[in-house]
Formats: structure tokens, C-alpha cells, sequence
């Protein structure tokens, strides 16, 4: 089977079991309910624990080494080869597996702006994976289901493990990708990430090929209709800086910029939900209602959410319709940005907490993606890492960075764009010594920079991570701005924020036929 028809072919032909598709949001839950898959929690929402993989498993993904495209992924650790014999055992294995399943079928697209959407199906084995994937694509009208064609298809299996010997993957999970079958296979984790994120990853694939730049970010627009991008791997705060009472939300992990603007790749939110409060994030809380899945999240007698408890995992989530946050923007679309954030959670606590960046400090940091990886987000992180993603999203992206990051310099000098690099992590010392930057401050310095009072403040290069660090921001306090200030052990922090600036200049080192002007936007030691 090779096309999108053949996939159909075999639903039709094939599947004994009892086939579900397009069920409501209300009959899925009735349906996860009954076949015990989780529970209702005190506010409606539906409860899942996803066993032994509470996180994406970057070790078990794989793309199929086709030969009409293999000279345009960007193969290695990240974007592992599959050969097409392997994909093909283990497609077998999966289509007898589900046959005398009871199966699970949504049918929507993948991009807000009809100019680039993509069609695309998911046939799941479990009822609440099917009603995630409704809640976190774009949902069609029903007249568009009427002669609905997908162009790409996810499979997924939780309760179907691979035998590495027999099957040729790392272990008992896999997500395998085929770029030229348009169609992906999951099996073995019951994490409902994977299926965002391989549609992510697809995406960041097909859409350079029509001039389109995909982006691993959040996005809002103001009451002046000025839009505001966020870029951060999990748990920087993409999704929480992003649900802005004063600002209306167009999505909050991905997006594409097209010629005509920005639109938001899902219809739903995937948050990162531990330490979540109703007085610090009421957008988010209040969007936790019937509907919304929640992701191994410790519910107590009373079947109400614990957000403070990260026995489970520290990747606890939440996952919801977009029209659960007030004034969301529907569709997902938006003006070219005039401020772009890069968000990043610095473990070392020596990075400023917001600065200005040059066009050639842009192109830097957006190569170099710096952040801590944050507990929980991938199987085996306990404890934040320090850690370089390219382009603030290298697990999602099937090319090679320099396809993106030209694509957004273009970008920034077409649209005159402002960024901003604002620090979410540690202040005050390194992580188990200083704490996590108090939210309201980073609210604070996101407002004046996207309101433009930042730009009243004097800006002085840090002597060694180059950067333009303002004096002062409304509502922060002054002393906070520059991390050394905040320090006891004025020596230990040189120390650390030598080692780190090092770190950025060997991650850099491994981009070749880089502007020797983005070279020298980086760190000096």
C-alpha cells in the first residue's frame, strides 16, 4: 500500500472490528469512559495516565530512507533512516493487529489558513488519542468531511509493541514516518504528544517547499492587530506568556509565515501543566474543563487535579480546544509579527532575563536554540540540562537548520521586526542554588517590549554574552536586569557564565558558511 487510497482501501476491506468515525467530543468521552481508558476529573476534563512514556521518544523515531528524498533530510541522531523493508514488517504488523480492533477515526487538517492546510486522518485504538488529536488539529465544518481526502495518516497503536530484534527499532515504541507512503506509525507509547508532534514535524518538512517558514512557537495579536511571536522549546513558557488576558491568542506551539502572514498549524493547546494556579495562569486553569485532556495528572479523592504533584512525571499536561481561552483569534491567522520572542529557561542563571537583539544576534541565538531541557519533557531527563536545539526546535525538523534559519533572517529584514531573548529560567544563581524568574516579572518585560516602553530604557552590551541589557522595564525591579547583580559570589558567577558562553561557541562551531557578522554577534570570552 502506497497511497493515501490504499490506506482506505484497507479500512474499507480490511477492519472487522467495530469502526468509529468523527464521533463528538461528547460520545468519544462516553466512549473512553466505558472501555475504562480514564476518568472524568472535578471540572469535566478527562483523566489518562500514559504509563512507562510520560514524554516524547526521540530515541525511537524514524523516517523512511526513501530515495526521493533522502538528499533533503538532514539524517543523524534526530532524524534516524528506517529502510522501506523495515517500515513495511512493521506496517503489517500493525494493519493485523487492528483488524479485529475497535477503532477510533478523525478526519481534520493541520494549518488554520486554507492555503496551506493539510488534510489529514488519524486512526486510533484508543477513544481519548482520538479525541486529543480532535481537540488539537483544526476541526472541519461538516460539509468538508462530505468528499474529505487525507493527505497524510496517522496510525496509532499504544497496546502494539515492537520486538527490536524482530521489527529493527531501539526498543518497544517507534514512530516511523513515510514522507512518500504520507503516513505515519505509532506504536508502543500511550504519550499523546507523539501524534502532535510527528504532524509538526511533517509540516516542517512540506511547508519550505511553498515558501512558507514553519515555526516552533506561540503567537498572539494585540487590540492594535499587531501580532507577537514566542519561540521556546517546552516549558519556557511558549504556551503561559502566549494566554495574555490582554492580548487574544492565535495558537501556542506552531505556526506557519507565509507571504500573506502568520496562521496557527493546530486548533487546540498542549500545556505543560505542573505548578499550574488559577491566580498566576487563569486562562489556562479556567480551559481545563469538559473536553480538555489531561495528561498524567495526580488527581486526588475528590478526582481534582493536583498540579503541584509531579509523582507521575514532571510533563504532567493538559491539552484543549483553542476556544477555550476567551478571545482567541479564529481561524489562527495574523499580520506579519512585529516583535519576535526568544524564550529561553537557563539552568546556569547567568543569562539576562530580557535583551535586545541585533539582526545578527537574531540569526545567532535562533542557530544556536539555548535552553535547560526541563524534567519530564523526554523520557529520562530528571533534572533541567543544559542543552542547544537548532532553530528552538531541532526534534521536529526533518531539513537542515540553515533551510530555516534563512527563511526567518529573510523574514526579520523584509518586516522590521524587533526581537527580544527573555531568560524564564534561573536568577539569583544556578539551578538548586538561585530560583525560577518570578512570572509577573517576565509578564512585566513581555509587555513593555511588545508595548513598546522597553525602548525607553539605555541598553548596555554584557561584557560576555554580547547582549543588549536594558537599565530599566516598568514593573521589574532594576537590580534584577542584570544577573550578576543578583549573585552573592560575584567570581562564581564570572565562572559560570564563562562556561556557558563557551558552551554556546563549540555548539556554534559545528554551522559552516555562517556571515562572519552572526559569528561575532555570539558570545566573547
Amino acid at each position: 500500500m502506497k497511497t493515501q487510497s490504499d490506506i482506505s482501501h484497507w479500512m474499507r476491506y480490511t477492519l472487522k472490528g467495530q469502526t468509529h468515525r468523527n464521533l463528538s467530543v461528547p460520545l468519544l468521552i462516553e466512549k473512553a469512559l466505558l472501555r475504562k481508558e480514564g476518568t472524568l476529573t472535578s471540572s469535566g476534563a478527562f483523566s489518562a495516565v500514559t504509563g512507562a512514556y510520560t514524554g516524547r521518544s526521540p530515541k525511537d523515531k524514524f523516517i523512511v530512507q526513501d530515495a526521493s528524498i533522502s538528499d533533503t533530510i538532514d539524517w543523524g541522531p534526530i532524524n534516524q533512516p528506517m529502510s522501506p523493508d523495515v517500515f513495511d514488517r512493521l506496517y503489517l504488523k500493525m494493519l493485523n493487529y487492528l483488524k479485529e480492533k475497535e477503532i477510533f477515526i478523525f478526519d481534520g487538517y493541520a494549518g488554520a489558513d486554507s492555503s496551506y492546510r493539510l488534510p489529514i486522518r488519524s486512526i486510533n485504538e484508543y477513544a481519548w488519542h482520538n479525541l486529543f488529536v480532535q481537540q488539537l488539529f483544526v476541526r472541519p465544518n461538516p460539509s468538508d468531511l462530505e468528499d474529505f481526502t487525507p493527505e497524510f495518516t496517522i496510525i496509532s497503536a499504544p497496546d502494539l509493541k515492537a520486538d527490536p530484534e524482530l521489527d529493527g527499532t531501539h526498543s518497544e515504541a517507534f514512530i516511523a514516518v513515510s514522507l512518500k507512503r504520507r503516513l505515519i506509525l505509532i506504536g508502543g507509547t500511550q504519550y499523546a504528544g507523539e501524534m502532535k508532534k510527528s504532524i509538526f514535524s511533517i509540516m516542517n518538512y512540506l511547508l519550505p517547499d511553498r515558501d512558507v517558514f514553519p515555526m516552533h512557537c506561540s503567537a498572539n495579536i494585540g487590540s492594535d492587530n499587531k501580532t507577537a511571536l514566542f519561540f521556546g522549546l517546552s516549558g519556557t513558557g511558549k504556551t503561559t506568556l502566549s494566554a495574555d488576558p490582554e492580548r487574544y491568542l492565535i495558537g501556542d506551539d506552531e505556526h506557519g509565515w507565509s507571504k500573506d502572514g502568520i496562521f496557527n498549524i493546530e486548533g487546540g493547546c498542549y500545556a505543560k501543566c505542573i505548578g499550574l494556579s488559577e491566580d498566576k495562569e487563569p486562562q489556562i486553569w479556567n480551559a481545563i474543563r469538559f473536553g480538555a485532556v489531561l495528561e498524567n495528572v495526580v488527581l486526588d479523592d475528590y478526582r481534582s487535579p493536583n498540579y503541584d504533584d509531579g509523582s507521575l512525571t514532571e510533563n504532567t499536561r493538559a491539552a484543549y480546544p483553542i476556544e477555550h481561552i476567551p478571545g482567541a483569534r479564529i481561524p489562527g491567522i495574523g499580520q506579519h509579527p512585529d516583535v519576535i520572542i526568544f524564550l529561553t529557561a537557563d539552568a546556569f542563571g547567568v543569562l539576562p532575563p530580557i535583551a535586545r537583539l541585533t539582526p545578527e544576534q537574531a540569526m545567532y541565538h535562533f542557530l544556536s536554540g539555548y535552553t535547560s531541557k526541563l524534567a519530564g519533557t523526554e523520557r529520562g531527563v530528571t533534572e533541567p540540562e543544559a542543552t542547544f536545539s537548532t532553530c528552538f526546535g531541532a526534534p521536529f525538523l526533518p531539513r537542515p537548520a540553515h533551510v530555516y534559519a534563512e527563511m526567518l533572517g529573510k523574514r526579520i529584514e523584509e518586516h522590521n521586526a524587533r526581537v527580544y531573548l527573555v531568560n524564564t529560567g534561573w536568577s539569583g544563581g544556578a539551578y538548586g542554588i538561585g530560583k525560577r524568574m518570578d512570572l509577573s516579572y517576565t509578564r512585566a518585560m513581555v509587555k513593555a517590549a511588545l508595548n513598546g516602553s522597553l525602548d525607553q530604557a539605555n541598553f548596555t552590551p554584557d561584557s560576555i554574552f554580547n547582549l543588549y541589557v536594558p537599565d530599566q522595564c516598568p514593573g521589574v525591579p532594576a537590580e534584577l536586569l542584570s544577573p550578576r547583580n543578583t549573585w552573592k559570589d560575584p567570581i562564581a558567577f564570572e565562572s559560570q557564565a564563562k562556561d556557558l558562553a563557551h558552551r554556546f561557541q563549540k555548539n556554534f562551531s559545528k554551522f559552516k558558511n555562517v556571515d562572519p557578522a552572526v559569528i561575532q554577534a555570539g558570545p566573547r570570552v
